[in-house]
Formats: C-alpha cells, sequence, structure tokens
C-alpha cells in the first residue's frame, strides 16, 4: 500500500512546538513538544482527562491550537486542515460501525466521504478487506462480526484513503484476548510499511510490545518522553542484575570495577547496578569464573513500563513511589 512520506523521511511526520489548547481559564493542553518519524510509533500515556484526546483533535485539524504550532505529514494543521485530515487516519474508543451494513457497503460509503472515485474505491476496499482477511466475510453485516473483526474492520476503514499518519485512541479496548493480540499484530504489521502512529492507550504491557517512543502526559503537559529503554534508565537509574549461586558461595572479596556497585548479598545471590552492561558484566562474569563461583544464573532485574508510569505519575503528585 502507498504511503506518503515527506522527503526522504527527513521531516518528522508528527511534529509538534510548544502546542497548548485553552478553553475558558482551563489549559487542557500546554507546551507540548513530540516528533515521530515515519515508521515509529509514538505512545501518548495519561489519565483520562489528561489531554490526550485534546492533543489528538489538534493533530487532526479538528481543534485549533490556543498557541504553538504543529505539523503533520509536511501540512500544518492550522493552516492546512484539508490537507492534514487527508493525510490522517482515525480510529476513535467508539469507532461507530454501521451494524446493518455489509463490510463492503461500510467501506464504499467511506470510500465516497473521501471522494474517492468508484474505481478507486472497489480497489481500495478489496484491497484493505483482504490485507485484514475479512475477504471471505465481506457481504455479511457487520454486526454478526466479532469484536476482533469490528475493531480490524474500522483499522481497514481508517486507511481507506491511504494516510501516511494513523492515530490511534484504545485500539484494543475491552477486547478479549485473542482479539486483541489480533490487533496487536495488525497495528506492527501497519508500522513496518513505514506508517506512522500515535497510540493512546492504557494497556501498558501492550505499549511496551509496540512502542519505539512514550510520552507520559499529564495535566496538559507532557512530564517524560524516550524510547523504553530511556525511560527505565532515566527513571530508575542504571539497570541492576543478580547474580544468583547454586550453593553458598562467600562474595566479601569480590573487587568490583569503577561504574559497578554493590546494592545487597546473601550467601548465594547478590545484586549489582551497573552503568556500562557491555563492558563490565563480561568482566564480572570473568572474575567469578576465574575464582569458580558457581553461577546458577546472572539475570537482568526486571522493570517494567507499569513501574515507570506509576513511579512518573506519583512523583507527579508529590507522593512516594511504592513497588
Amino acid at each position: 500500500m502507498k504511503v506518503t512520506i515527506p522527503e526522504e523521511r527527513k521531516i518528522p511526520m508528527i511534529e509538534t512546538n510548544n502546542l497548548s489548547k485553552q478553553f475558558h481559564d482551563f489549559m487542557a493542553v500546554e507546551d507540548v513538544n513530540l516528533s515521530v518519524q515515519a515508521g515509529q510509533i509514538l505512545a501518548l500515556l495519561g489519565q483520562n482527562g489528561a489531554g490526550k484526546t485534546t492533543t489528538v483533535r489538534m493533530l487532526t485539524a479538528l481543534l485549533q491550537p490556543t498557541r504553538g504550532s504543529a505539523r503533520v505529514a509536511g501540512f500544518d494543521v492550522a493552516k492546512n486542515g484539508h490537507d492534514v485530515r487527508a493525510s490522517v487516519g482515525v480510529l476513535t474508543e467508539h469507532h461507530g460501525l454501521y451494524m446493518r451494513m455489509t463490510a463492503v457497503e461500510y467501506m464504499d460509503f467511506f470510500g465516497q466521504v473521501y471522494s474517492l472515485s468508484p474505481s478507486a474505491r472497489k480497489a481500495r476496499l478489496e484491497n484493505l478487506l483482504e490485507y485484514f482477511g475479512l475477504a471471505e466475510a465481506s457481504k455479511r453485516r457487520i454486526g454478526e462480526y466479532s469484536k476482533g473483526m469490528r475493531q480490524k474492520l474500522a483499522l481497514a476503514r481508517a486507511l481507506m484513503h491511504d494516510p501516511g499518519v494513523l492515530l490511534l485512541d484504545e485500539p484494543t479496548s475491552a477486547m478479549d484476548p485473542e482479539s486483541a493480540r489480533l490487533v496487536r499484530d495488525e497495528i506492527a504489521r501497519l508500522k513496518s510499511a513505514r506508517r506512522t502512529i500515535m497510540l493512546c492507550s492504557h494497556n501498558l504491557t501492550e505499549v511496551e510490545i509496540l512502542a519505539d517512543k512514550i510520552a507520559i502526559i499529564y495535566r496538559g503537559r507532557i512530564l517524560i518522553q524516550g524510547s523504553p529503554d530511556e525511560l527505565k534508565r532515566e527513571v530508575f537509574g542504571a539497570p541492576e542484575y543478580v547474580v544468583q549461586f547454586a550453593g553458598e558461595w562467600n562474595a566479601d572479596g569480590l573487587v568490583l570495577p569503577d561504574g559497578m556497585e554493590m546494592l545487597e548479598k546473601t550467601a548465594t545471590s547478590f545484586k549489582v547496578r551497573v552503568k556500562e552492561p557491555g563492558v563490565l558484566n563480561p568482566f564480572l562474569m570473568k572474575k567469578l569464573a576465574d575464582a569458580s563461583a558457581p553461577v546458577l544464573s546472572f539475570h537482568e532485574e526486571t522493570r517494567t513500563l507499569e513501574q515507570v508510569y506509576l513511579k512518573v505519575m506519583a512523583t507527579a503528585r508529590g507522593k512516594d513511589y511504592v513497588q
């Protein structure tokens, strides 16, 4: 499928500069700065009312910014609203499928909304229904579809006009695990086709699987953003590793290099914080081997996106983070 990408992917497909929106005395979004390249998935995380939906509405040129600017697919959202909407596919949490229509009728209707010619509509809907595995059910009423099939159809509709940017709001909300997995797989496939995707979701496990970049928004402001690994390091510091022994082993005489800090120690294990794992971990393993230590396992202490999110939000509220 053809994707419109600004000049050799040098221009971000989504870019905001101090994007802000005020409603009377309420600042819904304040000084949001984002940059998303072609083929990237950005996850925007936050509580209900944090400013996610307002941000998405400005990026689709449905709301005018109060101040600041945003460009989507190279177009200014304030000056080129029609071009922005032609470049964006949107999947809302409540996607408004028409249950009495067949999938073919539904897709053809939206093709007319986007002013596609009859031949272009036919080609696009056949291609998309085949792509999403819905071709055999295309003549059935949408009301007969499973939740997973309906969500895939809503994704197909968002792609009907061949946009380069997708804005997805809770794409797997209230779905059973099997259907949610199907939709996640489709999102990953769309990313591999060099589409740019902004994902709003409360499912942090799903976000950790899909997202290249994550931004956490609170009361209209971005608190932190970066790749999942960057966020974990910024919030929790250098990674921690646990060495487990097959039996008791005295680590008291073990001399650690600069950049490696002993955090805790028992008769059968110890935990260290390591600034440069790629350099220092092999050094540590060699020292343990030279000392004939009965190493049973050596693994990184897992930090999840949920832990990152909860700590960031606790800090924003001035509360202590409790694991």
